[in-house]
């Protein structure tokens, strides 16, 4: 069961795979180009390879800010979508008085806690680790990147 102390995910092969070997060959290449530098020698190669390993670094993180960035906007309408269901008004005058940390730490509240904890959210300005830890009934989300 998911809960404030497991909702973290890591995906190994990303996270200690591909970030790790991406990092050595950046290390690496900057080295090699000190070095070139130094002996005048080979500089070109040596540049073609800081921008590959340049171009390897920032394409992950990329690509990981894109899928992140869609989800924030999932949530958004989930959430809108619940406090309509919940209430019958828009969530628009809320959305506006609260941070998106904030919108998805409540949406691991269950409906029962959900509209009390944001009216104590909006407040108290929780931030979203104190939010989390203050959810008894926690909703799951086993599909956030």
């Amino acid at each position: 069961m998911q809960n404030f102390k497991n909702h973290s995910r890591y995906y190994p092969f990303h996270h200690f795979v591909i970030t790790p070997l991406t990092l050595i060959y950046l290390g690496w290449t900057v080295t090699n180009l000190v070095q070139s530098i130094k002996s005048s020698e080979g500089i070109a190669l040596q540049v073609y390879h800081l921008i590959g390993a340049l171009i390897l670094f920032f394409l992950p993180l990329l690509a990981r800010i894109y899928g992140l960035k869609n989800q924030d906007r999932i949530i958004r309408m989930e959430m809108r979508q619940r406090y309509f269901e919940l209430t019958g008004k828009p969530f628009r005058d809320k959305e506006k008085r609260l941070r998106l940390s904030q919108i998805i730490a409540l949406r691991f509240a269950s409906d029962e806690e959900l509209l009390p904890l944001m009216e104590r959210t909006l407040e108290e300005n929780l931030r979203a680790k104190k939010i989390k830890q203050l959810i008894k009934n926690w909703q799951e989300d086993r599909r956030r990147v």
